[in-house]
């Protein structure tokens, strides 16, 4: 058992399914999709550990299941890695690479990755002069950015939780 109950993304690529390491328990997802139908509809995944291979993205795209499953941005030498693999990497690394990211202010949270902005990326307009243009299109205050504040507050909750936990050295 690692040393922190996290949750991943694991792919059977022969079955071509998704089986996600919920705090130490594996469930297999119905179909190549994660989101909150899936996760409604899983089921105990009860076949060869070996098989499975650490997803190369955790970001958890559906809000309401992003609530649930606290995936992290897990460095890229171990994605790809059996199931046995990234737990033995967890017990020996997981909780120095994690304090080492909350020592710096990073977030280990995978979600909190999706939000990086885009690149700025210079146009050359009609009369040849340069603009930089960040996002062309702005998104308006809506809805969807009063539910992403309320998402951030849970992830920040989260991260508080995590910070604490691994600063005290408590399992």
């Amino acid at each position: 058992m690692p040393l922190r109950p996290i949750d991943a993304i694991f792919v059977h690529p022969e079955k071509r399914l998704y089986v996600v390491y919920f705090r130490g328990e594996l469930w297999q997802l119905p179909r190549m999709k994660v989101d909150h139908a899936a996760w409604q509809r899983r089921q105990t995944y009860d076949g060869n550990t070996k098989s499975l291979y650490l997803s190369r993205n955790q970001i958890v795209t559906d809000p309401i299941l992003a609530q649930t499953l606290r995936t992290l941005n897990l460095p890229t030498a171990i994605r790809g890695s059996t199931l046995p693999r990234f737990e033995a990497w967890w017990e020996v690394h997981g909780f120095e690479w994690l304090k080492k990211l909350l020592n710096n202010g990073e977030s280990p949270l995978a979600a909190h990755q999706s939000s990086v902005k885009p690149p700025v990326s210079n146009i050359q307009s009609l009369d040849n002069t340069k603009t930089d243009v960040v996002n062309p299109i702005e998104k308006t205050e809506t809805f969807e950015s009063a539910k992403s504040a309320t998402e951030e507050n849970a992830f920040d909750n989260m991260l508080a939780e995590l910070t604490n936990e691994v600063l005290h050295h408590r399992p």
